[in-house]
């Protein structure tokens, strides 16, 4: 203590940066990383874990935040490898009887193959002989140390990992060797040689033979590798956020490679593709775990270990039950068998497609284990969205080139490309490709996420391709042993001699691992069939998925707050919407109505020079206005429908600029009669901008073109008495867009109440229709209380609001910068996919709370494309809003995420 500290004032404890595996629980995954959480809580459970020790999260980000690790870090590494020396009775590197450790990361959220591991740590030119001389197998130990060299001279040293498998090819080449395997001791201590050489001439440094150098430089290795450029990359994918760090687990080794009574293997409480329960998995007899996820050989199912070491199989049955009821989900476990010693290495709650997803939230509820809530929470909407696309037409006559595993469900169709950068290249010009690799790793993400579905020749359900389409929802087959794929000469040939060159197209199915020369036909989901009512989840014949899919989307209606709606503009997309479960339409945009042959009257409303012309224009789109009413309030007869006032760009409605400029030209150039076009150049001239979006549109529009809106208004009011003498019940209700003061909306609705007043007494009908507006303007948003004097709605427009409180045009920045900003880390996410909670989503907050505080009924709902996304509904469900409503195919997924954002309050209020 120092002179200056009172000895009666308690100080702080000091920063614990190192928890031994006996500490830790499941739920410290921020501090320990899912890996190291898990180990521990296995390790509790009495399960067989190799003993080691974890590295907080927490010295990862001092160490990232810092440039160097925390002061007090080395020291606790120290004292844990002592006591894990003391267990083990034999030290790090120990000459004789060396003690080695592998070095693996372990982020908070998974991360497969996304951050480094270095595995045999400890060997060296001295101890690799009494590794051999315990094991008694001197191959074994060889095979060890050119593990350790080439893992650490890749993932540690930075060398080049193809110079390493070029010299190992190059090896079995000289000596006849099918796979490494079939490689002898000598083979490897020469081939250690070359590997060392390797790193001598690639580094200028010796491989390190100081164990303790190796253990804290790939501790250093791993940290860094959370800011590798495939970690971040994965993570804006997943969206996992940047400042979690990883956590470190130093492990004992044990050894899957000391011949046919070891190996090592990956298995899952269920079948992660479908979700049914059953023996999942692979097993690699002979091997370290790399060997398993990198698909290099080759492996057998897991139910053949009950032939091959029944003992072990026995006795991983029973983990497996074990860990699947106390975590209450689908485990995903990697275990290795040391001469007939069973070792539990990790387990994790299993990625899992879509479809197992819903089937394994159900049968978990079926047996107990979880209730419909927590089921709830087991699913999400993007799982649903994937759900929804198509499949192949099992009935279409199809060229089949070779099967597979079907490792990631799905319908994929592309060209055959053979290289990740090939895949990134072709699909930013708009090519849609399958990416087709012997078998992938960690450097080919950024090609896997550009393709369509990922076909390898290699591997099983456990290897880095199937993993990581599963978490992405991208369509895998895997393990096409059939098919041979040639990287080089950039094609892959079949038994029968088949040749698919790059640029051929080819269709891979994820559900049956079936692989089709050619473009596929694909038909509908059963899961849309069934959302659309030609399916009933009820009916003997239904889909268990179907029935799953079911059971959850009726708690997820039976729970949530919010209503759901469509943005729907004719009456055949609101008759879908209404099938997909939409509460109403939230947004008609009118302008919509005006395409095509009505795209002209538009225009000459709008150039009309004389009250005759522009009375003439009105009255012959009115009819045509309230047939288009009609037919949507019939489509949601006792529904609410939200129609936006005409709301276009004016240019939309305008010939384009520059071809009547050169059609002026060339008539003048020929000396023809021009006066029409030159009268509308004229006027286009004048009403030409240079920014529409922010011109004169929406209530600007509606002020200065006398009488287009009260026609609007006018057409919606007698489409609705129309449709009340027929005993329907319409339910109109009138949004004013692009307001930014109250007293444009004044004068709007007072116009519009007189022509409602005008249409109830010329009919005997009384309308009861609403008047409100459309919140899509920053002055908007911040004088919401005013604005809500004159309004009885507010529909925030999140499109608009984004594109003005950020200050670009969503047109032209998506193809510019967009990019570079998601991949600097500017931007998680785009801003027009997810609502930016910090800047547009405080607006959206404030003018919700001003809002109601000026008129406590108010009703609230948001139409712009962030109402179908799933993190933006959590959102609008939290600060209040009434409904969202999005496109027809989205309203499934807006629907079960409001649920899950119900169930989530309500299981936070109780807490």
């Amino acid at each position: 203590m120092s002179e200056n500290q009172d000895p009666h004032v308690s100080q702080p404890e000091p920063q614990k940066f190192v928890y031994d595996f006996t500490e830790g629980n499941k739920d410290l995954k921020d501090l320990l990383g899912g890996k190291g959480a898990n180990l521990a809580e296995m390790t509790n459970l009495g399960l067989p874990v190799p003993p080691g020790f974890t590295i907080t999260t927490e010295a990862c980000k001092v160490y990232l935040d810092s440039g160097s690790e925390p002061a007090a870090l080395r020291d606790e590494v120290s004292a844990h490898l002592v006591a894990l020396e003391q267990k083990m009775g034999k030290k790090l590197g120990q000459p004789d009887n060396p003690l080695l450790v592998s070095v693996r990361s372990g982020a908070k959220f998974s991360m497969p193959g996304m951050m480094d591991t270095v595995l045999n740590i400890g060997l060296s030119d001295d101890s690799v002989a009494g590794l051999a001389d315990q094991a008694g197998d001197a191959r074994f130990a060889w095979d060890s140390y050119r593990r350790l060299i080439q893992m650490f001279g890749k993932t540690v040293l930075g060398v080049d990992g193809d110079l390493f498998e070029e010299a190992l090819e190059e090896a079995k080449e000289a000596k006849g060797a099918a796979t490494d395997v079939d490689l002898k001791a000598a083979d490897l201590q020469q081939l250690v040689e070359d590997f060392k050489g390797i790193v001598l001439k690639e580094t200028g440094r010796e491989f390190p033979q100081d164990p303790r150098e190796q253990m804290d430089l790939a501790i250093k290795a791993v940290f860094d590798s959370w800011n590798g450029e495939r970690a971040k990359l994965y993570r804006r994918q997943e969206r996992i956020p940047h400042d979690l760090g990883t956590a470190v687990n130093v492990c004992s080794m044990v050894f899957g490679n000391l011949g046919p009574d070891s190996g090592t293997g990956v298995a899952f409480t269920r079948d992660p593709a479908s979700g049914h329960q059953g023996v999942y998995g692979d097993y690699l007899q002979n091997a370290q775990g790399e060997d398993v996820v990198a698909g290099i050989r080759n492996t057998v199912p897991l139910a053949d270990l009950e032939r091959i070491d029944k003992t072990s199989y026995d006795q991983l049955m029973q983990i497996m039950e074990t860990l699947e009821t106390h975590y209450k989900d689908l485990c995903d476990i990697e275990f290795t068998i040391e001469r007939g010693q069973l070792w539990m290495l990790q387990t994790r709650v299993g990625k899992r497609t879509a479809g197992a997803a819903f089937r394994i939230a159900t049968q978990l509820v079926d047996q107990g284990l979880i209730d419909e809530a927590e089921a709830l929470q087991r699913v999400n909407g993007a799982q649903l969205a994937q759900l929804m696309f198509p499949r192949f037409d099992e009935s279409a006559k199809a060229e089949k080139i070779g099967r597979g595993i079907a490792a990631s469900p799905g319908a994929a169709v592309g060209k055959a490309v053979f290289d990740s950068y090939t895949a990134v290249k072709w699909s930013r010009s708009g090519e849609k490709v399958i990416l087709i690799r012997r078998e992938t790793n960690p450097d080919d993400l950024n090609g896997m996420i550009a393709a369509e579905g990922i076909l390898t020749s290699r591997g099983g359900k456990t290897s880095h391709a199937a993993v990581v389409a599963r978490g992405m929802g991208k369509t895998c087959v895997c393990g096409a042993e059939e098919l041979e794929v040639d990287t080089k000469r950039r094609r892959l040939t079949t038994t029968d001699g088949t040749v698919v060159e790059e640029g051929d197209l080819v269709s891979i199915d994820g559900s049956s691992g079936k692989v089709y020369l050619g473009e596929v036909p694909v038909v509908p989901s059963p899961v849309v069939e069934y959302f659309e009512g030609r399916m009933h989840a009820g009916a003997e014949d239904a889909d268990e998925l179907v029935r799953a899919v079911h059971r959850i989307m009726a708690y997820a209606d039976r729970v949530r707050r919010l209503r759901v709606r469509a943005n729907a503009d004719n009456a055949e997309d609101a008759a879908r919407a209404r099938r997909f479960g939409a509460q109403g339409i939230g947004l008609c945009r009118t302008e919509h109505m005006f395409l095509g042959e009505r795209r002209e009257l538009v225009e000459k409303l709008i150039l009309a020079d004389t009250d005759e012309e522009r009375d003439d224009a009105l009255k012959t789109l009115l009819p045509l206005q309230k047939q288009d009413f009609v037919e949507l309030f019939e489509a949601m007869d006792g529904l609410p429908v939200t129609i936006r006032l005409l709301d276009p760009p004016l240019h939309e409605f305008l010939p384009d600029i520059t071809d009547l400029s050169v059609r002026v030209a060339l008539a003048e150039s020929r000396n023809e009669q021009q006066e029409n076009d030159l009268r509308l150049l004229q006027a286009v001239h004048k009403l030409h901008e240079q920014n529409p979006m922010l011109g004169l549109r929406g209530v600007r529009l509606g002020l200065v073109i006398p009488g287009l809106f009260t026609m609007q208004v006018r057409a919606i009011a007698e489409a609705a008495a129309q449709r009340k003498d027929a005993k329907g019940d319409p339910r109109a209700e009138i949004m004013i867009p692009l307001v930014g003061t109250v007293q444009e909306l004044e004068l709007v609705r007072d116009e519009a109440e007189e022509v409602i007043a005008e249409v109830q007494e010329a009919t005997g009908v009384d309308l009861k229709i609403a008047l409100g507006t459309m919140i899509e303007l920053p002055r908007a948003a911040l004088t919401a209380g005013q604005i809500a004097e004159a309004a009885e709605f507010f529909s925030f427009g999140t499109n608009d609001l984004t594109q003005t409180v950020w200050g670009f045009s969503r047109d032209d920045v998506e193809a510019s910068f967009f990019t570079a900003y998601l991949e600097k880390g500017i931007f998680g996410v785009s801003p027009f996919e997810t609502i930016d909670k910090d800047g547009v989503g405080s607006l959206v907050r404030n003018a919700v709370q001003a809002g109601r505080a000026t008129r406590p009924d108010l009703k609230l709902g948001i139409c712009g494309e962030h109402g179908g996304d799933p993190e933006s509904v959590h959102f609008f469900h939290e600060v209040g809003l009434d409904y969202v409503s999005c496109s027809p195919f989205r309203i499934p997924v807006a629907r079960l995420e409001a649920g899950r954002a119900a169930a989530q309050s309500k299981g936070s209020d109780s807490r």
